[in-house]
This record gives C-alpha cells, structure tokens and sequence, in this order.
C-alpha cells in the first residue's frame, strides 16, 4: 500500500510585519515558515495506517522553493518514508488550482493507494487544493474526514464526517480516493532528536515542471486567480466608551441603537 500525502509550508506572519514596495506580497523579513496546521493531521494518519498495515510506504509531496525542504524534513522525521518537493521559477506566485494541477503529474507517477490533504491551509485558507487534486486525477474523494479506517482486503476506506446540527455521515469509498484531514482527527506526533538527524538521510526528491511533464503554459492554464494587491485593513474610528450608572449606560446604547437604525 502507498499514501501520498501533499503538504505546505505556510507563512506565518510576525505581528509587525511590512508589505513589499508594490504592495502584492509580504517583506520576506517580516514571515516565519511553519509546516501547516492542517498537513499534521494529514500525515499523522498516514503513519497510523502505515503503522497498522505491513509494507506501507507513506510519501511526502510539496510544491515550493527551497523553504519547503524545512516541512518535509519534518515529516520524514516523523516517520514518512520518501519526500518529493516540486519547483520551477514559474511556480513563483502560482494559486491553489495551479499547485493542484503540478501535485497531479506528481501523484499520477507514485500510483498511490490513497492521498491524504489537509483541508486547508492556514494562511491562504482556500480550501481548494484537495478538491482540485481529486478532480485532475478522477478519484472519488471525501472531504473534511474526522475519523479513518482502511481495509486493505476490500481497498476501501470507512470515514466519517461532521455536517451541521452535530450529525456524522459514514461513506465508505472503493480506493484509490482522495480524503481532506480535518484537524482533531488525531494527535500529531513529534519527532525525536535521533530522528530529525536520521531524517537527512532519507530520500528528498527535487522535480522540476519538465520531469513530470508539464510547462508553463499548461500550469497558467489550470490557474484561476492572482493577487493585485495586498493592503492592510482601514481601521475605523474606534470603539465609544460608555460610563456612568448600568440605568446610564442602558439609555446611551438604546439611543446609539435608534440612530444607527434611522442613520
């Protein structure tokens, strides 16, 4: 049995943080690179199901620069098997529907059982990637998963998910499929010192666009949105304080009430 599991290396921004000077990006200086939330929870159910079952190979997969070698470093210390990271100059910039079309080529080569996304990604918060990825490849796919269980025997995999009013809906899917990992499915686990050192000597492929097929063009293609521009948010004019007596402060919002209605 194989899982892919495709991560992302997500900016996190410090609480002073300056924009670039044509206001489309964030000052390099100013972010901090995490493993994203979402992607822990991921690939903590891969290991379990790779812990449960004999002979299951669990690979990492990323698009991003040199930065993302960071996360799959991580991730190989925590007991994934193989890392392949994507990257070509032309990715610079390249949206959710783009990354997912590049982590398709990359997918469709390793064959896997099944792949395992994070739902989103804590600073793009799109929701999009996995969805995408599905959809390039054919699989049938279930999203936001709470709960996993996989027979190797049938190839089918048991999940559950949460809908609204507190209801869960059991699926059950025929694999190879894709599955969006929801956070508090588990409890991710961490890397030993030995096994952060020992990670280095695992394997971190570095693919670009050509080895799996694709160009430029053809990521463009699958692109649906760019950023213009980013801008901090106006702030208002700040909140009115309202002493005196509970009888005093209960008249001035009943009052701010009724202009705020006729205004």
């Amino acid at each position: 049995m194989k899982v892919v599991v495709p991560v992302k290396q997500v900016a996190n921004l410090d609480d002073e943080f300056e924009l670039d000077d044509d206001g489309t990006g964030v000052d390099p200086d100013s972010v901090e690179w995490e493993l994203n939330e979402w992607d822990t929870f991921s690939v903590e159910a891969a290991l379990q199901l790779a812990e449960a079952g004999d002979g299951t190979e669990v690979v990492v997969v990323s698009v991003g620069d040199e930065e993302a070698d960071e996360g799959l470093l991580a991730c190989l210390a925590k007991g994934a098997d193989r890392a392949v990271r994507i990257w070509d100059d032309g990715l610079e910039g390249a949206d959710a529907l783009a990354v997912a079309r590049v982590l398709a080529a990359a997918v469709e080569r390793e064959s896997p059982d099944l792949v395992l996304c994070g739902v989103q990604s804590s600073d793009a918060v799109a929701g999009a990637t996995g969805v995408a990825l599905a959809a390039h490849l054919g699989l049938p796919r279930v999203a936001v998963v709470n709960k996993l269980d996989y027979d190797a025997a049938s190839s089918t995999a048991t999940v559950e998910r949460e809908l609204e009013g507190g209801l869960v809906e059991v699926l059950r899917v025929r694999c190879p499929a894709l599955l969006t990992i929801q956070t508090g499915i588990n409890e991710p686990r961490y890397a030993t010192l030995r096994a952060i050192k020992q990670a280095r000597d695992k394997p971190l492929e570095v693919v670009e666009l050509a080895a799996l097929a694709l160009d430029g063009a053809a990521v463009a293609q699958a692109a649906g949105a760019r950023t213009r521009a980013l801008r901090h948010h106006e702030k208002g004019e700040g909140a009115e304080m309202i002493d005196g007596s509970a009888a005093d402060v209960a008249g001035r919002i009943a009052e701010i009430v009724k202009e705020r209605m006729s205004g």
